[in-house]
C-alpha cells in the first residue's frame, strides 16, 4: 500500500515534485484513465465564480499540470506571463459541480478561494522546468494571503491513492470521496470543526501564535522555523524517553518482525530483523518526522522511524512500551502534548487527520485507495 510518507512527503516546501513518485507499473491496468473528478462546493461563503482549482504534479518523467479540458501538459518556463507566475487555474462551473477528466499522474490538487494562487515555473536543480508550490507558511511567498489548501493523491493504472492533508497547515476543510470498487471517504470534519480549531488553537498559549487570523493554522513544525513555536517544546518529553528506555525495553513491531530498543551511549538501539538506531531528536526533527527520526523508504529502518516519531508525536513513547499502539484514547495525553493534531484529529468525523508526516502510522490518517476506482469527488464542505 502507498501512504503520504512514500508518496507525497516534501511536496509543498516551495520546490517540485520528484519524478520518482510516480511509478508507473506495467501489466496493472485496473483504474482506466481518465477518471472523473467532481469538484463540490459546500463552503456556504465563496460563489464557483471565486474559486480556483490546480492539478499539479508529474507523470514519472517530468513536472505537469492538468488543464482544464482534462488534457496533461508539461510544465514550461514559458508558461510564465508578464508577471512572472504561471495560470493554471481551472474555474468552476458558473453553477453546480465541475467535473474534470484525471489522468494518470501524481500530484496535489489545490483550491484556491478568493484569490488565484501564483505558481511560477522555474528550472529545478537538473535544469529541467519545474514549479515552486504555495507555501502558507512563509510570509514573503507570493500566495500567502491567498486562502487555499489542497489534497494529494496519485492515480495510476493499478489504481487511486488520495488524501487530504494537514501536514503543513489547516484552512480550507476538504473531504474525498472515492467510488470504485468500494465507497469512501476521508476527511469530513463535524459541523462547525474549522471555527471551534481556530478558536480552540488560539486560545492556547503556546499554539495560539500559529492561528493566522482566519486564514489557516500553520502546523507546529513551520511554525517553529518561523519564530512562533518553542524549539524546546518537545525536549522534556523526549529526555524522559531517553532516561525510560535507558533502564527498560522498547519494543517496536513492523511488518520484518519485532524490534527491542535500548538507549546505550545516548542512542536508542533497537535490534531484532536488523540494527536501526537514533539519536536523541530536537523538537524539530519530533514534529517533521525527519533529522534523527529520517525514515528512508527501506524495509528496516522507514519503519521504525515512523514508528518512533509518531509514538514522539503522540506523547505514549513512556505509557506503551509496546509500539505502535492502536488506541487513539490514549494520544496526546502526555505533557507536553502536541496540541494541533489532538485538535485536528478531534474535528474530523471518523477522528483520522494527517496532522504530522507519519500520522498514518496505525492507520489514523485520512488515507483511501481503491484499485478500480470510477470516480473521485473532492468537496469543499462548510467552514
Amino acid at each position: 500500500m502507498l501512504s503520504r510518507r512514500n508518496v507525497f512527503r516534501g511536496a509543498a516546501l516551495g520546490a517540485a515534485l520528484g519524478a520518482s513518485t510516480l511509478a508507473l507499473r506495467p501489466g496493472l491496468a485496473h483504474a482506466a484513465a481518465p477518471l472523473p473528478l467532481t469538484v463540490v462546493n459546500r463552503t456556504g461563503q465563496f460563489a464557483n465564480a471565486s474559486i480556483w482549482v490546480y492539478i499539479v504534479g508529474n507523470d514519472g518523467t517530468r513536472q505537469v499540470r492538468v488543464a482544464p479540458d482534462g488534457r496533461l501538459l508539461p510544465v514550461s518556463l514559458s508558461d510564465n506571463g508578464p508577471d512572472g507566475y504561471t495560470d493554471y487555474a481551472i474555474p468552476l462551473a458558473a453553477s453546480g459541480d465541475t467535473t474534470i477528466q484525471l489522468p494518470y499522474l501524481s500530484g496535489r490538487i489545490y483550491v484556491a478561494l478568493g484569490e488565484k494562487l501564483r505558481f511560477r515555473a522555474v528550472p529545478d536543480g537538473n535544469g529541467n522546468p519545474a514549479l515552486a508550490y504555495p507555501a502558507g507558511w512563509v510570509p514573503s511567498d507570493p500566495s500567502y494571503q491567498v486562502l487555499h489548501d489542497c489534497a494529494e493523491f496519485t492515480y495510476r493504472p493499478d489504481g487511486m491513492y488520495c488524501n487530504t492533508t494537514m501536514v503543513d497547515m489547516f484552512s480550507v476543510p476538504l473531504a474525498i470521496r472515492l467510488t470504485g470498487s468500494r465507497d469512501q471517504t476521508a476527511g469530513t470534519l463535524r459541523d462547525g470543526a474549522r471555527t471551534a480549531a481556530f478558536s480552540e488553537l488560539a486560545g492556547h498559549p503556546t499554539f495560539g501564535p500559529l492561528v493566522l487570523g482566519d486564514r489557516r493554522v500553520l502546523a507546529p513544525g513551520h511554525g517553529l522555523d518561523a519564530g512562533l513555536f518553542p524549539r524546546d517544546y518537545f525536549a522534556p518529553y523526549v529526555d524522559r524517553v531517553w532516561s525510560e528506555y535507558a533502564a527498560r525495553d522498547l519494543r517496536v513491531t513492523t511488518n520484518a518482525g519485532t524490534f527491542t530498543g535500548r538507549v546505550s551511549g545516548d542512542r536508542l538501539v533497537c535490534n531484532g530483523p536488523g540494527q536501526v538506531s537514533f539519536a536523541r531528536p530536537a523538537t524539530r526533527d519530533v514534529l517533521f518526522c525527519d533529522g534523527a527520526l529520517h525514515a528512508p523508504n527501506d524495509p528496516i529502518v522507514g519503519p521504525v522511524a515512523a514508528i518512533l516519531a509518531a509514538a514522539l508525536n503522540r506523547t505514549t513513547a513512556i505509557s506503551h512500551p509496546s509500539q505502535p499502539t492502536t488506541a487513539p484514547a490514549d494520544f496526546y495525553r502526555g505533557d507536553p502534548a502536541h496540541h494541533y493534531a489532538r485538535v485536528l484529529h478531534a474535528a474530523a468525523v471518523d477522528g483520522r487527520a494527517y496532522a504530522f508526516a507519519f500520522d498514518d502510522v496505525a492507520g489514523f490518517a485520512p488515507y483511501i485507495e481503491d484499485n478500480a476506482p470510477s470516480r473521485m469527488t473532492l468537496t469543499l464542505t462548510p467552514f
